[in-house]
């Protein structure tokens, strides 16, 4: 009986960016990890290089990005980067970084997935789990919730509803097919708005921020002279933030996912709802091969 099999990077691959919400640059390598390593990050700048895996368990702080930490170490905005070693199929990875954030780059995952391209992606000896969902689950706050249900694949279908003429209600329905990751996902970028610059600033948050890195729109229309790069790039952006702390369950999942007006934070107590042991999601690997389940290998669209 063939399994599907865990993967890694091939080589050490290095960059460096400036931290939307720290305005630091930092350094980042990816470099390969063993089966059953998962994802870790290590920070380079603390005495004794301490690390910590990327788990929804360790999600410390959910405000305007996905935090990991533990007692003396955090690591902010890590939700791309995972979205993108999602998308490729990246099972086991150490991340360095040389500070406190992951760069944010141009505000989407395609940096990440050109560098994990640049690092290629190898098969190895060790069989890959999937986490399926069992039972459907329902998490909501107000008008917002998320509703999963068991599926043979893994699909997404997100609704957003902003007050904007730029904006307004958007809908974009999305399945992980061979390729649609780079082609659909990854080159949607952060958006945000104009009249929340200085409120956040003002908490400490998007030092690093700018019109290179950002989608930003004033009381009327959109700020970036480039324009979008899709028509609905806000929602397709929510489902890039939600594939990347999905991830943090630490398998691929396979189960269709309903979701409204969610963030960060409805994320992660959803992440905790479903993993709480209660039946809704179990592990088990897989005993065939199709396109969805191929590492992501196709150029970004």
């Amino acid at each position: 009986m063939s399994y599907s099999k865990q993967h890694t990077i091939g080589q050490s691959v290095w960059c460096s960016g400036v931290a939307l919400h720290c305005g630091l640059k930092v350094a980042l390598v990816l470099k390969p990890a063993p089966v059953d390593h998962g994802i870790r990050f290590l920070r380079t700048d603390i005495p004794g290089c301490p690390s910590i895996r990327a788990n929804y368990g360790n999600v410390v702080n959910t405000c305007q990005a996905t935090t990991i930490g533990s007692a003396g170490m955090a690591v902010s905005t890590i939700e791309h980067l995972m979205a993108a070693l999602y998308g490729c199929r990246v099972d086991n990875l150490l991340v360095e970084l040389s500070g406190p954030e992951a760069p944010i780059f141009d505000g989407s995952a395609a940096p990440y997935v050109k560098l994990i391209q640049k690092a290629s992606i190898v098969e190895q000896d060790a069989v890959r789990n999937y986490l399926t969902i069992q039972k459907p689950l329902t998490v909501s706050k107000g008008d917002s919730f998320i509703m999963a249900t068991p599926c043979d694949e893994f699909q997404v279908r997100y609704e957003i509803d902003y007050p904007h003429p730029c904006v307004g209600k958007q809908q974009y329905s999305w399945s992980l097919k061979n390729g649609s990751f780079g082609r659909e996902i990854a080159k949607a970028r952060t958006f945000g708005f104009l009249k929340d610059v200085r409120k956040l600033q003002k908490m400490g948050l998007i030092q690093g921020g700018s019109l290179a890195n950002s989608v930003v729109f004033d009381d009327h229309e959109l700020l970036n002279v480039d324009g979008f790069r899709y028509a609905d790039e806000c929602v397709r952006h929510k489902i890039l933030d939600f594939i990347g702390d999905l991830s943090l369950t630490g398998l691929p999942v396979l189960g269709s996912f309903a979701i409204r007006k969610a963030g960060h934070a409805l994320h992660s107590r959803f992440l905790t709802e479903l993993m709480d042991g209660k039946g809704y999601a179990t592990s088990k690997p897989l005993d065939f091969e199709s396109a969805y389940l191929s590492p992501e290998v196709s150029a970004l669209a």
